[in-house]
Parts: C-alpha cells; sequence; structure tokens
C-alpha cells in the first residue's frame, strides 16, 4: 500500500477501575475523512496515557494531513498520507500495521469526527490490562437513555446487524457491532489478517470475523450516543447488499472452519443432519402441495406427517447445535494463554 509516514505535531468495565501504566505501549490510530473541523480538537483530548497517535488522511479532499502538521505541536503525533482513498478499513489497517511496527501494547482506534470521548481511553483498555479481554468495543445501547436518542434508521439498522454479526462471528454476546471505539491487545491483532479485512464501511463486522477465527475475547465497552452536527457517509440501502454478502459468506467460513476443519464434535453432526431434514422438508412439502393442487384432492394425513416431522426433528437438532455455539464462545484471552506459554517455556529453558 502506498503511503508516506510524516512526524508531525474506557465484560462490562463499570466494575473495573482503569489501570492505565507507563510499562503499557499504547497507540491511537485515527482514521481521517472529511473531518477537518474536527480533527484537532479529538487529538487535543487524547490523555497522556497514550504513546503514539497515528492520523491517518484517508486521501481526505480537505487536506487533514496538512493541517494537522500546520497546527499540531503534540510530539506523539505521526501522519500518515494515503495516496489513494481506501475507505475507512483500509485507513484503520495501515494504522494498525504502523502502530505494530513500532512496538505498541494496545492500539485504541478513535473516530475523527468526535462522537467518541478520547478521555475515556483509560477505561476502554482496563478490560486488556486486567487481562480479561483481547478486543473491546463500545456499546452504544447499553444505557436506555442513549437508544431513545438514537436515530430510529440507526436504531433498526444497528439490531439488524446486530444480529447478522452475532450468528457470522459466533459472539453472542456483544452489540453495536459497526462502533467504531474499540481497542485490541498486540498478541491479538497479530492474529488477524489484515490484508483480508474489508477496506470499507463492512471493516468492523470483518475485524469481529477475523478476531472469532483466532479465538479472541471479545467485550463491549458502555458508551453514551452522541449526535451532533456530523453527516454520516454510511448509506444503509447502499451497502445492506454488502453487509448481507459479507455475513453471509463469513458465517459458512466460521461454520466450516470450526466445526469441520480446526474441530469436530456432535455439534457438528447435529448441523448437518438438522439443515438436511429441513431442506427435505421444504422440498418434500412444496412438492407435495404442487402435486395436491393439481390434482384438486387433499393430502393424506401421512403425508403431512412425513414432511412436518422432519422439519421438527431438524429445527430440534439445530436449536441444539446453536446452543452449542453460543457456550463455545471464547473466554480465555489470548494475552493469558501467550504469557502461560512464555512461562512454561521458561520454566523448561531453566
Amino acid at each position: 500500500m502506498d503511503s508516506e509516514t510524516v512526524r508531525a505535531c474506557s465484560f462490562e468495565t463499570a466494575a473495573l477501575q482503569p489501570v492505565p501504566t507507563p510499562k503499557v505501549r499504547i497507540a491511537v490510530v485515527v482514521p481521517c475523512f472529511r473531518v477537518r473541523d474536527k480533527i484537532v480538537g479529538v487529538i487535543e483530548r487524547i490523555g497522556p496515557e497514550v504513546e503514539r497517535i497515528y492520523v491517518v488522511d484517508d486521501a481526505c479532499p480537505e487536506g487533514t494531513a496538512d493541517l494537522v502538521q500546520s497546527v499540531c505541536r503534540d510530539p506523539r503525533v505521526d501522519v500518515i498520507r494515503l495516496a489513494v482513498n481506501q475507505g475507512v478499513g483500509g485507513a484503520v489497517s495501515e494504522g494498525y500495521r504502523c502502530a505494530l511496527r513500532d512496538g505498541a501494547q494496545i492500539v485504541v482506534k478513535i473516530d475523527g469526527d468526535g462522537q467518541m470521548a478520547p478521555e475515556l481511553v483509560p477505561e476502554l483498555i482496563s478490560p486488556i490490562l486486567a487481562g480479561h479481554a483481547d478486543y473491546i468495543k463500545g456499546n452504544r445501547f447499553f444505557f436506555l437513555g442513549g437508544v431513545r436518542q438514537m436515530p430510529a434508521v440507526r436504531l433498526v439498522g444497528n439490531a439488524v446487524l446486530s444480529f447478522l454479526t452475532k450468528l457470522s462471528t459466533g459472539y453472542w454476546q456483544v452489540f453495536d457491532p459497526t462502533n467504531g471505539f474499540t481497542a485490541v491487545s498486540r498478541q491479538a491483532l497479530q492474529r488477524c489478517d489484515l490484508a483480508r479485512v474489508s477496506k470499507r464501511y463492512f471493516f468492523e463486522s470483518d475485524m469481529l470475523f477475523q478476531l472469532a477465527l483466532a479465538r479472541a475475547v471479545v467485550a463491549d465497552f458502555p458508551m453514551k450516543a452522541v449526535y451532533a452536527d456530523e453527516q454520516s457517509s454510511l448509506r444503509p440501502m447502499r451497502v445492506v447488499g454488502t453487509f448481507l454478502r459479507g455475513h453471509l459468506v463469513n458465517f459458512a467460513r466460521r461454520v466450516l472452519y470450526t466445526y469441520f476443519v480446526r474441530g469436530f464434535s456432535l455439534a457438528s453432526v447435529e448441523l448437518v443432519i438438522g439443515l438436511l431434514l429441513i431442506l427435505f422438508s421444504i422440498a418434500f412439502g412444496v412438492s407435495e402441495w404442487i402435486t395436491s393442487t393439481r390434482m384438486g384432492a387433499p393430502a393424506t394425513a401421512g403425508t403431512v406427517m412425513l414432511a412436518a416431522l422432519p422439519a421438527i426433528l431438524g429445527t430440534q437438532l439445530t436449536l441444539s447445535w446453536l446452543h452449542f455455539d453460543i457456550q463455545s464462545e471464547p473466554r480465555i484471552p489470548i494475552t493469558s494463554l501467550t504469557e502461560t506459554s512464555c512461562g512454561a517455556r521458561t520454566k523448561i529453558d531453566n
């Protein structure tokens, strides 16, 4: 990817206290596109717990990079210019690569439009520092007051997308998948194939899919929704096809990889038999219904039972698989596994 780097200028975490420590190298990635009037204020609000700030100018026509370079005097800031517009996913991925290259241990992503409070970064990263999670993401639906303020289109859209994301990633306890206020550990980020992550609006959902394949622990961070005068460039009707297709593909890939490649269990058998029975029930039922309609004679009780019983049994087996899938959500952070592995290796070496 062509880029030129130029040096310039907060589980439910309610019970967790911020525990920032100077020993942990924290970086913030801020993708920028048409946020010229907000970006400087966002940078100024980022606290001293952050070591590096990567401002990624995604070929912004407003010249965001030039503004930051000329106005910002914060020595932590690196401006990354993308020669061609990559989309939010492409911009964030480039920021992630730079943060990994420079040795960041936790990488936070904040949008440049001022909707997210940089002051909450210490609280956002607390579960990662405490070893409870690998990836933390904001959830604007946690507080009822915030839900009431959310525009109806966004509310309905997020509810639908949240269900699709649960299905495609296996993270059944997370909500608000398109929330861009996130933090990720170095270990989890290194296991993600950033080259295959969507470069556009499907980025956050695709990141969750990558994290699911890596068996990373993901948790929500309760936050309040902020809506001011910013204009979202996301057009729901234009991306609905992309999101639906992306979730279906990711669901198929996750099921294949999790239940038939990396592992095999009774749930794998339940899913296959359950789906086959449901498909047989539908095909047989439709065929008999067409035959009955053409002949003008009602279907026999035996025919009805033969169509209904496979559907009932198939549904039960599929629900059994679903229960297994929900219970299989990752619970041990990659960070903990890495530290345990390193500790065991040290003992062996000694």
